[in-house]
Order: structure tokens, then C-alpha cells, then sequence
């Protein structure tokens, strides 16, 4: 598929999806939401790290209010089910991990994109802002979702309510994102953590991410039954018993992601 809205680059096992309409602060259209999601499935199949992140000063503005003639003509119901649930969900649903490289702002339906990453890695000058309420609207793309389990109702509340800037630093210290890193050391850090986990226990990866989204609607029983049979399946992989070499012969582990 060739992309209009993204680049799609795919080097040692690594998929970086770079949403690429800079002159919008790349602003979700419809183009850009289907290249999205076709791009994160093609790198689930392949990859063993997805990375999204933004072109120039933004990592996404959210909705693209020009995306129609008038914002009177835009069906948000249809929009959200049709256009945003399938993205959203090929990034939950990707096997692999996903790393939102949050280079600037991200706002409205933008910062709940980063957020529906596995890991958010943000450089200090990024912000985050759940801008909806400036033009009527609630929190939408996820965010009523993962707000709240990210970093409280209060702190959720209020960044709805108010719609104000979240600085990097901030969001950190909220546990909204892993970490924010000063502007000079962004792009190599993440690069860094992209290459760790593309060289990691892949296996092992896939079921972290099914073990720790599905606790969120799990009581103890379930999660603990989860957990061994979880663990059951690791425990029969080739990248197992490489960890269990390496750690007997003292040497890094070579794992093959199988």
C-alpha cells in the first residue's frame, strides 16, 4: 500500500510509522486513520518493536476539523466506529510492542493515540492536552478509557474538564507516560528502547501485554489461572531456554523472538 498521510520505514525488525502531515500538526483525517491502521496490522506481521511518532513540531493534533466542509458536517458517531475504533484497536491488538515516540504536541484525539501505545517515551518540550472541551466535546479515541486507569479519576477529571497542557514532565510524574526525555537525548533514547525490545524475548512480550491489559477486567482468580497458563506457554520457548543458557554461562542472552 502505498501511504499519502504516514511513512512506513521497517529496519532490523523495527517499524516506525511517522504520521506525516506536518503543516496540520498531523491532524487525523480519514486517509490518515485508515493508513494508520493498515500500517500497525502490516508491522504486527513482521516487526518485533512498532514505534508511532510525528513529522516536525507535533505528534498529532488530533481531528482534523478541515477534514470536512464544516465541523457541523462531520458525523462523530460514525467517525469514532468506523474510522478510529479499527486503529485503535490494531494498536491494542498488535502482538507485538508498541512505543509512542511523542516528539511535540499531542492533543485531543492525538494524546489518547500516544496513549493507546504500550510504552509512551516523550521529549520534555511535548505536552499532552485533552482539548475537547474547548469545542464542546468529551474525551474521545480511548481516553475516557485509559485516563483513568493511567492516573486517577481526580487527575483524569480535571484534564477533561479544564482542558489543559499536560507538560512531558508532568505526565510523567502522573504515571500517565514512562518517561520524558530532554529534547538533545530524545531521538537516540527511543531509538535505544526500540532496539532493546526488537531484541528481546518477543514471546515472552506478547503475553506481558495479554497478561496485563485483560487484569484490568479480571478478579484475582482469573488472573492468577491467566498467569500459568501464560507462563506455561513462555516456558516452552526457544527464547526460554536461550535466557536459562545465557544466565548459566553468564553471557547476554541471544534471543531469536520465538
Amino acid at each position: 500500500m502505498g501511504y499519502q498521510t504516514i511513512r512506513y520505514t521497517e529496519v532490523d525488525c523495527i517499524a516506525v510509522v511517522t504520521l506525516d502531515r506536518p503543516a496540520v500538526m498531523n491532524a487525523l483525517n480519514t486517509t490518515m486513520r485508515a493508513e494508520i491502521t493498515d500500517a500497525v496490522g502490516r508491522a504486527a506481521q513482521s516487526a518485533r518493536v512498532i514505534v508511532l511518532t510525528g513529522a516536525g513540531r507535533a505528534f498529532c493534533s488530533g481531528q482534523d476539523l478541515g477534514d470536512r466542509a464544516s465541523g457541523s458536517d462531520l458525523d462523530l458517531e460514525r467517525t469514532l466506529a468506523q474510522e478510529y475504533e479499527p486503529m485503535l484497536r490494531a494498536i491494542l491488538a498488535a502482538r507485538v510492542p508498541v512505543i509512542a515516540a511523542v516528539n511535540g504536541a499531542a492533543a485531543g484525539a492525538g494524546a489518547n493515540l500516544a496513549l493507546a501505545a504500550d510504552v509512551v517515551i516523550a521529549a520534555e518540550s511535548a505536552s499532552f492536552i485533552q482539548a475537547f472541551t474547548r469545542i464542546g466535546l468529551i474525551p474521545d479515541a480511548g481516553g475516557t478509557f485509559a485516563l483513568p486507569r493511567c492516573v486517577g479519576m481526580a487527575r483524569a477529571m480535571g484534564a477533561a474538564l479544564f482542558a489543559e497542557k499536560v507538560t512531558a514532565r508532568q505526565a510523567a510524574d502522573w504515571g500517565m507516560i514512562w518517561e520524558a526525555v530532554p529534547d538533545d537525548a530524545f531521538e537516540a533514547r527511543w531509538k535505544a528502547r526500540a532496539a532493546a525490545l526488537a531484541a528481546g524475548p518477543t514471546a515472552a512480550y506478547v503475553r506481558v501485554k495479554q497478561a496485563l491489559r485483560a487484569s484490568l477486567g479480571n478478579d484475582l482468580d482469573a488472573q492468577l489461572a491467566l498467569e500459568a497458563r501464560l507462563q506455561g506457554e513462555c516456558g516452552r520457548t526457544a527464547d526460554f531456554a536461550e535466557g536459562v543458557a545465557a544466565f548459566l554461562e553468564k553471557r547476554p542472552a541471544r534471543f531469536q523472538g520465538r
